[in-house]
């Protein structure tokens, strides 16, 4: 049976206002930054229509009232039982790591980063003139592992905030229990402040994820988690956020840290939020389904056209990581983008020992997927 997805064409999506398809010519496929290609919850539409309806004034401090008690139940769901000092609204979730920067480190203080990841969590390091203490992925027979082990000794007494993704951007990887019970270990010894993105929280294929701050109340006390609807309900667009802890003296610093520059999201936001976690439970889990599809499909693509490509298959959002140091390269993004026409994520920005790497967004109709990896496919053989 054909999916509304399918239908989806490049002269469609082409929008002049949506950077995603306008940042390349229109002879290329761009699977780069993270939105995704698919309509919008009718849902969601209908809440930003009729709260702009009602008022565009100024909100209440701690948000709308009916936006705020969904994001309680939601969060309720994990087992977090909070009230507004735990919890600061923002407009996104890349705000929040540059306050976690200013809030939880001085200038020229080591901050550790799980690398390959998303730029801004070394944008914000960097930026704020702190030093990137990075933590390799490995590369193990499975997929990526965590090896914090490989920190021991590197950590001084100025290493006092570990910046973690879960699940993980750019490489998918959902992190299992285990794994968190010994990024909280190592937290705790080490006497660190976690900031955990958990953007990608609802895109989570194998329906294990979990957030760091539940595992115990003592890596609660030091964990700040970040969310936001923009990746799940592809509303990016709208700009909003939330960070939460179970330590209101975080929150606190954290708001301190952003204090004159850091807004609420717009009453609009508010509503398209709460519209997603109230009404859009089904249509999350047909996008999930069909991004799920295109998760296989890739899998079995790369096994039979391009098994010399590094590859392991996402567990959780819509991005990939594919690794043609072998094939193309350190130029690898720039080559496909001049010879395939496919516009891919360059994987230096993810740390500048990952050239050679791409990141894919799978989140497009299975046509465009399909076209996109035979021109990868093409370029590849063409390179020998």
């Amino acid at each position: 049976m054909t999916h509304p997805f399918d239908t989806l064409e490049p002269d469609s999506l082409r929008l002049p206002f949506v950077r995603k398809w306008m940042q390349y010519p229109q002879d290329v496929l761009p699977l780069w930054i993270a939105d995704m290609d698919f309509p919008v919850a009718p849902a969601i539409l209908e809440a930003i229509a009729n709260r702009a309806k009602d008022s565009l004034n100024y909100p209440l401090a701690d948000g709308d009232p009916d936006f705020f008690g969904t994001l309680l139940s939601y969060l309720s769901s994990y087992g977090f039982d909070f009230g507004p000092p735990n919890i600061w609204l923002m407009t996104g979730v890349v705000p929040g790591l540059f306050c976690a920067v200013k809030a939880f480190s001085s200038v020229g203080d080591p901050v550790i980063t799980q690398v390959p990841i998303y730029p801004p969590f070394l944008m914000a390091i960097n930026e704020n003139e702190r030093v990137v203490l990075e933590n390799p992925l490995k590369v193990g027979s499975c997929g990526y592992e965590l090896d914090l082990q490989a920190l021991e000794g590197q950590l001084t007494p100025r290493t006092k905030l570990l910046m973690f993704c879960n699940p993980h951007n750019p490489t998918g990887r959902v992190w299992t229990r285990a794994e968190l019970e010994r990024v909280a270990e190592f937290a705790i010894r080490h006497d660190l402040i976690v900031i955990s993105d958990d953007l990608h929280a609802q895109l989570d294929f194998t329906k294990s994820y979990l957030p760091l701050a539940s595992l115990s109340d003592e890596i609660a006390q030091r964990t700040v988690t970040l969310i936001g609807p923009g990746k799940a309900y592809n509303t990016a667009g709208l700009g909003a956020g939330a960070a939460f802890s179970h330590n209101p003296q975080l929150m606190k610093k954290m708001r301190d840290a952003g204090h004159g520059f850091m807004s609420a999201p717009a009453v609009t936001s508010q509503a398209a939020w709460g519209a997603a976690l109230a009404h859009c439970g089904d249509w999350l889990k047909d996008t999930m389904t069909y991004l799920e599809g295109n998760r296989d499909f890739i899998t079995e693509f790369m096994a039979l056209e391009l098994p010399q490509v590094g590859y392991f298959a996402s567990e959780g959002s819509y991005l990939t990581l594919l690794d043609f140091r072998s094939t193309l390269g350190e130029h690898a993004a720039k080559i496909l983008l001049e010879e395939g026409k496919v516009g891919l994520n360059e994987g230096s920005t993810f740390g500048p020992n990952y050239k050679g790497y791409a990141r894919l967004n799978f989140a497009t109709s299975r046509a465009i997927l399909t076209e996109a990896l035979q021109r990868i496919a093409g370029v590849v053989r063409s390179r020998g």
